[in-house]
C-alpha cells in the first residue's frame, strides 16, 4: 500500500506564524522593560560605589568634599592667576598617565608654579573657571555653565574608585552617547588613553554623574537671603564638611547628568559637539538616578523636585524666612536659587525640551549643603 505523508496547509502555516508574531509582540516590550530596568539597576550600583568613594575621601580629608579650588582663593577675589603669582601654586586637576607615559591634566599655573606646567596665563585662567571652581561663575558671558562638579573622574577622586579616568563606574549604561565615546578606552590598562589621532590633547569624555556644585561652595553663596558672589568673601571656595548637611536624606550629592529615563529624544538641537545630550532637568518626565548625602540611592523625578520647590516657596513666604536677612540680595524662596549669575532660567532651562520645566535642583540648591532638594521621599 502506498504511504501518504500529510503536510501543513497554507492556512495552518499562517496560523502558526501569526501565533509566533503575537508572542514576539507580547514579549518584546517585556524584554525591553527588563533591559531598561537592568541598566537602571547598574547605574544605581555605580552611584552606590561612588557614595563609598565619597565617604573614603571625606575620611582622608577631615570630612571634606572634593574640590578643585584652594580653600583660600577668596583672598585674591577668586583670581587664579593672582593666586598662583602671589599666594602659591594651586593643586592641579590631573587625568592620569597615558600609554606613552605622558601626564595629562587641566593645568592652571602661574609664576609660582613649576616651569613644566604647560600653557599661558589666559589658558590657565579659562581652565580654572571652567573646571576648578565648583561652577563657572564670574566669567564674562560664560560660554558654558561648567565647573569642577562635572569632573569626578579626575585623578584626585578617581584614586578612590579604580584609579582610572575612563573607569566604567563613571558612565551610566543608559547614557548612550557619552558611553559610546568613553567605551573604547575601558579595555586599556593605563590611567588615561590618548588615541593616535589625538596625541596632543587626548579625548576628554565627561562622566555621567556630577556632584552638586551648590553643595561644594560655602552655604552663603546660594543663601536664601540672596546669591552672594563667591569672590566677595574669603571662605566662599572652601568646600563644606559633609557633616554640615542638615537634610542628608533630602539633599542630593551626585546625580545622572543627562536625561536618561523617559527620554523623548537623544539629542538637544541647541547643543553641538560630540555629546549634544539633554540635561537631567530639561524634561518634565525626567527621573535621574540620584545619590543623597546619607548614601541612599533612588530615582528622583523632575516633577517631584518642582512640586517640592512650589510647596517650599509657599511655606517660606508664609513664614517670612527672610525677615532676618541683611540686604544682601533678593530673598530666595523655594528649594533652588533664582538669584545667581545665571538668573531665573537657572541651569540650561532656556534650552529645555518642554516649557513646563522650571527647576535647577541639585545644581543651584538654596543654602547649598544646608538646603534640600526634596521635602520628603514619600
Amino acid at each position: 500500500m502506498p504511504i501518504h505523508q500529510r503536510a501543513f496547509t497554507i492556512v495552518e502555516l499562517l496560523v502558526v506564524v501569526s501565533i509566533i508574531a503575537l508572542l514576539i509582540a507580547i514579549l518584546l516590550p517585556a524584554i525591553g522593560k527588563a533591559r531598561d530596568s537592568a541598566r537602571q539597576t547598574q547605574s544605581s550600583g555605580n552611584l552606590r560605589n561612588l557614595s563609598v568613594a565619597n565617604v573614603a575621601y571625606a575620611a582622608d580629608w577631615g570630612d571634606r568634599q572634593f574640590t578643585g579650588c584652594p580653600d583660600d582663593l577668596g583672598l585674591v577675589n577668586g583670581d587664579p592667576t593672582e593666586y598662583s603669582e602671589k599666594v602659591g601654586c594651586m593643586g592641579q586637576l590631573v587625568a592620569g598617565y597615558d600609554q606613552n607615559g605622558e601626564l595629562f591634566g587641566a593645568w592652571s599655573g602661574g609664576s609660582l608654579c613649576p616651569s613644566w606646567i604647560p600653557g599661558d596665563t589666559l589658558t590657565w585662567s579659562l581652565t580654572f573657571h571652567l573646571l576648578y571652581q565648583p561652577l563657572s561663575y564670574n566669567v564674562p558671558n560664560p560660554p558654558l555653565i561648567f565647573g569642577g562638579f562635572r569632573a569626578p573622574n579626575n585623578k584626585g577622586f578617581n584614586s578612590y574608585v579604580g584609579d582610572r579616568f575612563y573607569d566604567p563606574i563613571f558612565y551610566a549604561p543608559k547614557d548612550v552617547i557619552t558611553r559610546e565615546l568613553a567605551e573604547p578606552f575601558f579595555e586599556y590598562p593605563e590611567e588615561f588613553h590618548v588615541p593616535a589621532n589625538e596625541d596632543e590633547v587626548g579625548r576628554i569624555v565627561w562622566a555621567s554623574y556630577v556632584w552638586s556644585p551648590a553643595a561644594m561652595f560655602h552655604p552663603e553663596v546660594h543663601s536664601s537671603c540672596g546669591w552672594k558672589n563667591p569672590n566677595s568673601f574669603p571662605a566662599a571656595y572652601r568646600s563644606p564638611a559633609v557633616g554640615m548637611c542638615r537634610f542628608p536624606d533630602l539633599k542630593t550629592c551626585m546625580i545622572e547628568h543627562h536625561w536618561l529615563q523617559n527620554q523623548e529624544s537623544e539629542r538637544n538641537p541647541y547643543f553641538g559637539g560630540d555629546d549634544p545630550s539633554w540635561m537631567f532637568n530639561q524634561g518634565y518626565n525626567s527621573v535621574p538616578i540620584t545619590m543623597f548625602f546619607d548614601g541612599h540611592v533612588a530615582p528622583m523625578g523632575v516633577r517631584e523636585a518642582m512640586d517640592a520647590d512650589g510647596r517650599a516657596r509657599k511655606l517660606h513666604e508664609e513664614n517670612d524666612i527672610c525677615a532676618g536677612c541683611e540686604p544682601v540680595g533678593e530673598c530666595q524662596y523655594g528649594t533652588w536659587s533664582r538669584d545667581s549669575q545665571y538668573g531665573p532660567t537657572g541651569y540650561y532651562q532656556d534650552t529645555a525640551y518642554d516649557t513646563i520645566v522650571d527647576t535647577s535642583f541639585h545644581i543651584l540648591t538654596t543654602n547649598g549643603i544646608k538646603g534640600r532638594d526634596f521635602l520628603s521621599l514619600n
